[in-house]
């Protein structure tokens, strides 16, 4: 029985964009249907008026149930190794010793004792929704992974063991294949970027093995990004989601999929209002790609990237907040073969906006390697164009990126304040290299968030490491001054105001 969870969320400073993607096309599908299956209903006030609709979803349930599955997995058998001998050897207790039974349960493989069927404990239950009418059906890869067995059971009670036809961990997504005699019900699949925060959705699941389960909820939010989930902007309800209900389809109010229910966030392992759900066109896209190779590629840029602030958008010039600001380029990536720098904000790619900098490895993700795309940049303070022919994700990852951090010093010179940006430098020499290293911070330095071994590596895109070029470069840039700083192996921008 399971769901994944992210316990806690926390903003990250840089997300790499060496990211997903798969092309937008559904093998699957026809067009969609946009009538609304969903009905309204008025809830009156003592007053006699209209409070509110309110949606009732019995006749979705009744016309797109019969496509949502439960999915009951058990993990591969194996032979037990003397390695996995964690017992204890209880059998000085008697059969009828009550704590014959109590350790009985507590301590598994314990010698000389018959032991339990353990079969229904190492059950997984999970959900899913059939996309075609030959048997694919679609849920999340952790439901399914590592399971040597995957049984289906649909709607009309019929059971069927599944093939595992490929999953994709990276975005969460499993296809699976099943062999009926006639044509199965399918779901319909919708646009999840139609979806407003704010709009009724439901969804179908077995939580807890209980299957054929409706719960309903409001879009919160669109374009979530989570930790370590580079790859999927997820759609966020208040739909009560629960363990065994990973896998399931999201609906609309026409009765279409939008999404893949697959996290929940939580402090206690239990629901408590956020829910996740995949885009059902991130998963579809990764259906057609598992369908037709039994794999997923993912364009690549080779860029680690970082949010653009209100700070950073006023110290480079920007209007407004907006885009993926490049931290560093990888060596030998697609970035740097078209001519990418550091310091460059991404704003469209082929002409779609970059809103925040967790959308570049979406859009970037979904397009194929080795296809060529249209980045619309801003740099020294301009527009421009700039083509790019992606490389490959499997070539590269993010943790490949991170440098070692700063190797020991030699020493150097005394330390150097500059009042008004309230820093204190020191020069120092390592590896044949010199360096500026942040001694102490105070005032605007501060604020910015320069912290005691920061190395700073340029002003306003002026590369500086040395008193007289750090402060050409400060003089030169204005009231708000970009950073960019070298901290524990990662690089990033900080935006100094000097007013």
């Amino acid at each position: 029985m399971n769901i994944k969870t992210n316990t806690y969320l926390t903003l990250a400073v840089l997300s790499a964009s060496l990211l997903s993607g798969c092309d937008k096309v559904s093998t699957f599908f026809g067009k969609d249907e946009n009538k609304e299956l969903v009905q309204r209903i008025e809830t009156n006030t003592d007053d006699g008026k209209v409070g509110m609709l309110l949606p009732d979803f019995a006749q979705l349930v009744q016309n797109e149930g019969q496509a949502v599955v439960n999915i009951q997995a058990t993990p591969a058998k194996r032979t037990a190794t003397p390695d996995d001998d964690h017992s204890m050897d209880l059998s000085q207790f008697p059969d009828n010793d009550p704590f014959y039974e109590f350790f009985k349960r507590l301590v598994p493989n314990m010698p000389d004792m018959p032991q339990e069927d353990t079969e229904s404990d190492a059950l997984n239950f999970g959900s899913g929704f059939i996309i075609s009418k030959d048997g694919y059906i679609l849920t999340n890869t952790h439901v399914v992974a590592g399971m040597g067995n995957i049984k289906v059971l649909l709607n009309d009670k019929r059971e069927y063991t599944a093939k595992l036809v490929g999953s994709d961990a990276q975005s969460d997504v499993a296809l699976l294949k099943i062999e009926p005699q006639e044509d199965l019900p399918v779901v319909k699949i919708g646009n999840p970027k139609d979806l407003k925060p704010g709009e009724w959705v439901a969804a179908i699941g077995a939580p807890f093995g209980f299957d054929n389960s409706v719960t309903s909820g409001i879009v919160s939010a669109k374009g979530r990004s989570l930790p370590n989930e580079n790859y999927t902007p997820f759609i966020q309800t208040d739909v009560a989601i629960n363990p065994g209900n990973s896998g399931g389809p999201l609906f609309n109010l026409r009765g279409q999929v939008v999404g893949i229910n697959s996290q929940i966030y939580s402090r206690s392992g239990g629901f408590m209002g956020i829910s996740f759900a995949i885009p059902i066109d991130v998963a579809m896209n990764v259906a057609d790609q598992l369908k037709a190779n039994g794999k997923v590629q993912r364009g690549q840029l080779g860029v680690v990237i970082q949010e653009v602030s209100y700070d950073l958008a006023k110290s480079f010039g920007l209007d407004k907040a907006s885009g993926a600001l490049i931290a560093k380029i990888m060596p030998n990536s697609a970035a740097q073969q078209a001519g990418l720098q550091v310091g460059d904000i991404v704003r469209s790619v082929n002409g779609e906006e970059v809103r925040a900098s967790s959308d570049l490895p979406v859009m970037v993700g979904s397009i194929m390697p080795g296809k060529e795309v249209t980045l619309s940049i801003w740099r020294g303070g301009k527009q421009t164009d700039v083509k790019v022919k992606l490389g490959s994700a499997a070539e590269q990852t993010e943790t490949s990126a991170k440098e070692a951090e700063h190797p020991q010093h030699d020493g150097g010179h005394d330390g150097f304040t500059v009042e008004n940006a309230g820093v204190t430098l020191q020069v120092e020499n390592a590896d044949g290299k010199q360096r500026l290293i942040v001694l102490r911070v105070s005032g605007a330095a501060e604020r910015a968030g320069l912290k005691r071994g920061d190395e700073i590596i340029a002003v306003s895109q002026i590369s500086v490491n040395d008193e007289s070029t750090f402060r050409s470069a400060l003089e030169s840039a204005g009231k708000n001054v970009p950073l960019l700083v070298q901290r524990e192996g990662n690089t990033l921008f900080l935006a100094l105001n000097l007013q």
